[in-house]
């Protein structure tokens, strides 16, 4: 029973949840009295998420809502990369948010380090945005989860084709 056992550690938002997180908070700022007659949005893109509002302080509350709603649902802000607070038309600003999908090759070469010194007997290689980990026992390749999950990187991680 020599078989190996393999498993994909990946850095996926998942964008439905995403998207019914600003629902929400567009419905809560329609709703708030705070934020009457204010000219707030979002509009998700491809790889970003763009928040305009009418000055700093509305900007931070919608950010605020939205972060709230994003954890409420199980979506971690890690994967989240603020830039900086920009004017826009009209003397409102804006913000993006650029949406971290994937593992970039600086963090893969982290994982890979951190696994290679857990001196356990597993084989870790990059493949694109992924990074696969195989090993003959199972347990050893548990424990490399167990061990990327107290890792403090600075990307949400998941485990996937564990077989």
């Amino acid at each position: 029973m020599s078989s190996e056992s393999s498993f994909d550690i990946v850095s996926k938002m998942d964008m439905q949840e995403l998207t019914n997180a600003i629902n929400q908070t567009e419905k809560e700022i329609d709703n708030r009295f705070d934020f009457k007659n204010s000219k707030s949005s979002l509009k998700l893109e491809k790889d970003a998420l763009i928040i305009a509002s009418e000055d700093e302080y509305k900007l931070n509350a919608v950010i605020d809502i939205l972060q709230t709603k994003m954890v409420k649902r199980g979506i971690t802000l890690k994967n989240l990369d603020f830039g900086k607070i920009e004017p826009a038309s009209m003397g409102s600003v804006r913000q993006r948010l650029g949406l971290k999908q994937g593992i970039d090759q600086d963090n893969a070469k982290k994982i890979n380090i951190l696994i290679r010194d857990s001196k356990l007997k597993v084989k870790s290689q990059i493949q694109g945005d992924q990074i696969r980990v195989t090993g003959k026992n199972r347990d050893d390749l548990q424990q490399i989860i167990q061990l990327l999950r107290k890792a403090d990187l600075p990307l949400d991680l998941q485990f996937n084709n564990l077989k």
